[in-house]
């Protein structure tokens, strides 16, 4: 059996971020199809270890060589020598192109596959705010480091059709297979929720405290969250910041870093994604499609999902789309369990719909 180096950002101590979710999502499937024996992981970075201020002035001196998110020479030295063992190097971000240029300058004998997350550049560029000064530093960093991931990997994976087209537009490689966000089904069980929802609708919004989550739900609470007769729980990781940086009601309950999201999932009524901004695919989305929950979304939240929006919930793009949706449901009460996500769910976006996507890169 061939064997695989799984590089990857971080070891996380606690709750694992969208990013991190597909790349669990990536080396489940990978060991389904090796072994799990026949995988070793390299950390880049690992979150069980306190960052001295020393290691983060480097990193800002590292990524003026085009080294980014803690890669450093001394690492790439490492998946080098570490790489002459192995059949593949799968490399789990685009932001380490560098570490696939180095491979082929060390004449790596094995197959370079690299999984893009994100259009990097876009992504970062949706992160940083404008005024910050190091914001062009960054952007030009992961703008190189996504070359060199075109240039010099025998694979890259893209995860929808948007991404695509932007990778040849801007690097003029086409991804060799799309595949799309995907979650192990944690949620099979016998018998699913059968209440319907209430004339004052339970809404959820989840996700960790960043640029586009922070400022597509503040959007939502100024203009749309006056105007409707709904109670609104906000969960993420690191949520607890959201109400000293922006004006958020007291009737607005705001969690952070809860240990199960479960319990908030399954009590909604409505999932609630005003998201605006972004590159790849969200991951809010495909784990309420797991839950079966029902979705008001907007495009760049539903983007890479083949969907059918009204029977999952509505595709809405502005405030007065939002009201009319949510006092659609106060009208017309509605199972809290939406049959149709849950089915979309299996038949496209869990592990086992995607194992044949892989097979096709490593076979």
């Amino acid at each position: 059996m061939k064997k695989l180096l799984f590089i990857r950002y971080k070891k996380s101590k606690s709750i694992l971020e969208g990013g991190e979710q597909c790349s669990q999502k990536n080396y489940n499937i990978l060991s389904k199809l090796l072994g799990e024996e026949n995988i070793m992981t390299y950390y880049i970075h690992d979150e069980h270890k306190k960052k001295s201020f020393f290691s983060k002035f480097l990193g800002v001196y590292w990524m003026f060589r085009n080294y980014f998110f803690g890669i450093n020479v001394k690492k790439v030295d490492e998946i080098i020598h570490l790489s002459l063992n192995f059949d593949y190097v799968f490399i789990d971000r685009s932001v380490f192109g560098i570490i696939a240029k180095k491979l082929r300058q060390s004449h790596y004998k094995g197959q370079i596959i690299t999984f893009f997350h994100n259009i990097e550049k876009i992504y970062f560029a949706s992160k940083i705010k404008k005024w910050l000064p190091w914001r062009p530093f960054v952007l030009k960093c992961v703008d190189i480091n996504d070359r060199y991931s075109c240039l010099y990997s025998d694979k890259i994976i893209a995860l929808n059709s948007r991404d695509d087209q932007e990778l040849f537009s801007r690097y003029q490689r086409k991804a060799d297979v799309l595949i799309p966000i995907a979650f192990k089904d944690s949620y099979s069980q016998e018998k699913y929720p059968e209440r319907i929802t209430q004339s004052k609708l339970k809404c959820l919004f989840f996700g960790a405290y960043f640029t586009p989550n922070n400022e597509g739900i503040f959007w939502f609470v100024k203009n749309v969250f006056p105007q409707v007769n709904i109670s609104l729980t906000i969960v993420g990781k690191g949520m607890s910041q959201l109400k000293k940086k922006y004006s958020i009601p007291e009737t607005i309950e705001v969690l952070s870093d809860v240990p199960d999201l479960k319990p908030y999932i399954e009590d909604a009524d409505v999932m609630i994604l005003p998201i605006f901004s972004g590159s790849g695919m969200k991951v809010k989305t495909c784990e309420s499609l797991m839950y079966g929950k029902n979705i008001l979304a907007t495009s760049e939240a539903f983007e890479g999902y083949d969907l059918d929006y009204d029977k999952v919930g509505g595709l809405c793009n502005t405030k007065e789309e939002f009201i009319k949706r949510i006092n659609d449901f106060a009208k017309n009460p509605q199972s809290v369990f939406n049959q149709y996500a849950r089915q979309q769910f299996l038949e496209n976006y869990s592990e086992e719909a995607v194992v044949g996507r892989f097979e096709k890169v490593l076979f």
